[in-house]
């Protein structure tokens, strides 16, 4: 009998959600210096710069807040970044640099990993956990969302008034003209009240746009997709259909743990996913999954097969997209068998 996902139900404890807000392993080494600025683009030695000066400054912020009446110390507000640029041009090394480079406590996390842990703890609790903390680093904050955008604004609003800084980097949607640029104002008129303590940076390099996804391998048999997982001790084999349905069981912010320690992923009869609810959690999964390194092996339809092209043309293209790539690298990781 295979070990399945499906099988798995994790609990994470609530004072453990905002702990695990860490950058992903791929990411533990980084720093500034081992940013390789591209020569032929300017923008992005004056990020490593900046970013660098933007770590300083928090680490200032909260070695102590200002002198007011009578001497009585008075908290900082939060100094804010944001990383605006297209994709693959380093943001989320600048951004996981900046969380190496200040004292914790500190979180970092997508956007969505965000709104999950505001959902799952509760405004009033999140914003307690996170008030003593210096930074909060903020991975492809998104704007197809409003009801998430302004819940988001409210709680940065809370945090920066409490002296915790803020950095995020920008996630645009495809076919806005002045990609990024507009992206930036669109976040900072949500943030009224931290609008003016932002300093937006630009990271110019090959939008992702320009990028071809490389062809998806062909999917195997059922049979030999079988024999894979009994080859590599501890993989997982599930259905696609049963996977997506446990998916919904589970609050996104648990997919983490439901991935955690599983060498390999095999899944049979991969096939268009029905709805954008499932294919926003296949997204969710996807994420976990490419943090964590895991191979993915399927029977059934191509990985890029997955997002219809109606999904494709719509307000969740790039997550999507980003999705796709991220599946197909995770195809071509070489499974380790026993």
């Amino acid at each position: 009998m295979h070990a399945r996902l499906v099988d798995r139900s994790p609990v994470v404890p609530a004072d453990q959600l905002v702990a695990q807000m860490v950058p992903p392993a791929m990411f533990d080494e980084v720093s500034f210096a081992s940013y390789i600025p591209d020569p032929a683009e300017p923008s992005q030695a004056a990020a490593v710069q900046t970013a660098e000066e933007f770590a300083k400054k928090v680490v200032k912020i909260r070695s102590g807040g200002r002198r007011g009446l009578f001497g009585k110390k008075t908290q900082a507000t939060g100094a804010g970044l944001y990383l605006d640029g297209g994709f693959g041009v380093g943001k989320t090394h600048l951004l996981a640099s900046i969380f190496h480079s200040v004292a914790s406590p500190k979180a970092f996390g997508t956007f969505v990993e965000l709104t999950h842990v505001v959902g799952a703890l509760g405004f009033n609790k999140a914003v307690e956990q996170l008030s003593d903390h210096s930074v909060l680093c903020i991975d492809e904050f998104e704007l197809d969302d409003p009801g998430d955008t302004m819940l988001v604004s409210r709680l940065l609003s809370e945090l920066s008034a409490r002296g915790v800084s803020i950095v995020a980097t920008s996630n645009t949607l495809p076919g806005q003209l002045g990609e990024g640029r507009f992206a930036a104002q669109d976040f900072l008129r949500e943030i009224k009240k931290l609008g003016s303590i932002f300093e937006t940076i630009r990271v110019d390099g090959p939008d992702y746009r320009h990028r071809d996804l490389p062809p998806a391998p062909d999917p195997i048999s059922s049979e030999e997709l079988a024999e894979r997982a009994d080859s590599v001790p501890g993989a997982t084999l599930d259905d696609f259909d049963a996977l997506c349905k446990h998916l919904s069981t589970l609050h996104p912010s648990r997919y983490n743990k439901l991935v955690e320690g599983i060498p390999a992923v095999f899944l049979d009869g991969v096939h268009p996913a029905e709805d954008q609810s499932v294919a926003l959690r296949l997204v969710v999964l996807a994420d976990r999954l490419y943090d964590a390194s895991i191979p993915v092996t399927v029977a059934g339809a191509k990985l890029d097969a997955i997002f219809t092209p109606e999904m494709l043309s719509g307000g969740y293209r790039k997550k999507y997209l980003r999705a796709t790539s991220r599946l197909l690298a995770l195809s071509r990781f070489e499974v380790a068998a026993s």
